[in-house]
């Protein structure tokens, strides 16, 4: 198999003669058929192609097929949104009356989906500390469990997740892991590797990697024997009425799964890609390689100066020696730990918000992840209604300050600090 480099600028697509070398945009939402028949087997699921781009469409199929050779899955879908990814990845598999298990430290936008909404809808949930015991977890597990949660590396704590032990116990449990891989992405983690079932990610972040395009994925690895556990997945393992009684792990083997998700939930609640932002996506991919080496090599320089400021308290990335999740991000992410890092400063809130208002190169903003440098402090921000309580409840300190190293030059970057401090002490 070639390398992921080569992988990131080839999978996916592959232009025959005369064809073009660039990934054509089909900016088509319906597509034509010579007969009846030839439709009404494609509603069938008899035949494969394109009927309507709701379902799937050329351009994003060949973008979710690049995205999936790079994570090592059978079949992969794009969403309109990371939320919407992680959603699917959930009610695809779990539904009113069920149970779920996640990890505390997941991003805030998934801790509410998980926490608040889907509860609404039925949806049980129990938040376990990422470094549960093995006994604690299966301490919450139900009879109704229907899967566990985690991600690669949290947002924005930036812990790393033990996914071959967690995997282990779940699987122990007859349950599958998912895992949401945006942090890390397949070029320095692919948790298919450490037993993980389900890779989500907000591909809006460091796979598109310039800010342009909201989208996510769901990749499935097709390891999970569903069959095997048939009484707790029947909308897998039993006959869907909705498609003439076809049931997926019949029909579609290994990649039952990702095609429930597209065939029912895409179909149903539309929250697809389109084909234009797929294409941006397809652009960020063939780089993701090299990007990604640059983020992490300069976040590490930046949390090497942060670490010894005397204005700085703490500083977590997990390439340090000194971080607890060290030796972690050596054993998922020897080859970088991605360009998120977060600290605390010394002086309070009024402290933090100076230092904010005086960074020049950075830029205070909701994103994250691209080739722009940017940061964002969470409970003044995206978690402001939480209070200092719930906001150590979730996972994140009242201080932290959550920094997205781009692509600029590192010592540019700690510059920018340098003096956004010096601003902050002399106002």
């Amino acid at each position: 198999m070639a390398k992921i480099g080569t992988r990131c600028v080839h999978a996916g697509y592959s232009p025959k003669k005369g064809e073009p070398r660039q990934l054509p945009i089909i900016q088509s939402t319906t597509f034509k058929y010579e007969t009846s028949d030839q439709m009404g087997r494609l509603f069938d699921l008899e035949d494969s192609g394109y009927f309507y781009t709701r379902l799937q469409n050329p351009t994003v199929d060949a973008v979710a097929a690049q995205l999936c050779d790079l994570e090592g899955g059978v079949g992969a879908i794009l969403t309109s949104s990371g939320q919407a990814a992680n959603l699917f990845a959930v009610i695809n598999i779990a539904g009113a009356g069920d149970h779920v298990i996640a990890a505390n430290n997941i991003y805030g936008g998934t801790f509410n989906l998980l926490g608040v909404t889907l509860p609404k809808f039925g949806i049980g949930i129990t938040f376990l500390k990422a470094d549960a015991s093995n006994e604690e977890i299966e301490a919450a597990i139900r009879p109704n469990t229907k899967l566990v949660f985690g991600e690669t590396i949290s947002n924005p704590g930036v812990e790393v997740f033990d996914i071959e032990r967690w995997a282990a116990v779940a699987h122990k449990n007859g349950l599958p892991l998912i895992i949401d891989n945006t942090f890390a992405t397949p070029c320095l983690c692919r948790p298919f590797e450490w037993g993980a079932d389900i890779v989500t990610h907000s591909t809006t972040k460091f796979i598109d990697g310039h800010g342009v395009s909201v989208g996510g994925a769901v990749v499935d690895s097709g390891n999970f024997p569903w069959d095997r556990y048939s009484g707790k997945f029947p909308g897998l393992t039993t006959p869907d009425a909705s498609y003439h009684g076809l049931t997926y792990t019949k029909k579609f083997g290994k990649a039952a799964y990702i095609v429930k998700c597209t065939t029912h939930l895409m179909r149903d609640l539309g929250s697809m890609q389109s084909p234009q932002n797929a294409f941006y996506l397809h652009l960020g991919l063939q780089t993701l390689h090299l990007r990604m080496a640059r983020h992490s090599e300069s976040a590490l320089k930046v949390a090497k100066w942060l670490e010894q400021c005397p204005d700085v308290a703490w500083v977590r990335y997990p390439g340090l020696e000194s971080d607890p999740h060290h030796a972690l991000a050596l054993k998922y992410c020897p080859d970088g730990c991605s360009g998120v890092l977060c600290f605390g400063l010394k002086g309070g809130r009024g402290f933090d918000k100076r230092f904010l208002d005086a960074l020049k190169l950075t830029t205070i903003e909701t994103h994250v992840a691209d080739c722009h440098t940017c940061v964002l402090h969470p409970a003044s921000h995206t978690h402001r209604q939480l209070s200092d309580e719930q906001l150590r409840e979730a996972g994140i300190a009242p201080d932290l300050i959550r920094f997205s190293v781009g692509l600029e030059d590192p010592e540019d970057i700690i510059e920018d600090l340098k003096q956004a401090l010096q601003c902050a002490k002399r106002a």
